[in-house]
């Protein structure tokens, strides 16, 4: 057999997706670390002192469709519970697509939003819908868990 002139590119298109497979599982470890310390930080913040987070939520954030208390509660439980199901990897995808919500109302409720802050915000919100699309990874308690209950959610 005669080698083409596209055997070498293939080969080549074959070994780096072989590398970037290999590489997939911890990219998906740090971005559910990364995305998850930022947030859980964030519930943090808000309950170290409780009574400015609800002037927050009552003058600067404007939540639509909800009280601002109510807002403030299920946002900071949001950002306490939702990391550490991320970080764990379990119900991975739930998380992630929690955090996305959020991440959302966070922008759309306020008022004004600086142009770093938005593209914080833009980058958090690619991480976690890649990790909502194509789940938490190998590494995660998902992927040791499901198939142990007959489950099968993509890693």
């Amino acid at each position: 057999m005669t080698q083409t002139w596209l055997e070498t590119p293939l080969a080549l298109c074959r070994s780096g997706t072989r590398v970037l497979e290999a590489l997939q599982p911890a990219a998906q470890l740090a971005a559910r670390l990364y995305v998850g310390a930022v947030f859980f930080r964030s519930g943090l913040t808000k309950i170290a002192d409780w009574d400015t987070t609800l002037a927050l939520f009552q003058d600067e954030y404007k939540v639509p469709l909800l009280p601002p208390h109510l807002a403030a509660v299920m946002g900071t439980g949001g950002e306490l519970v939702l990391p550490v199901l991320l970080v764990l990897g379990l119900f991975g995808r739930f998380g992630a697509l929690g955090l996305s919500v959020m991440n959302v109302v966070a922008v759309l409720s306020l008022e004004e939003i600086a142009p770093a802050a938005l593209q914080q915000h833009v980058f958090w919100g690619s991480l976690l819908a890649a990790l909502a699309l194509w789940g938490p990874g190998k590494w995660s308690l998902d992927a040791w868990w499901w198939p142990r209950v007959g489950g099968s959610p993509r890693r």
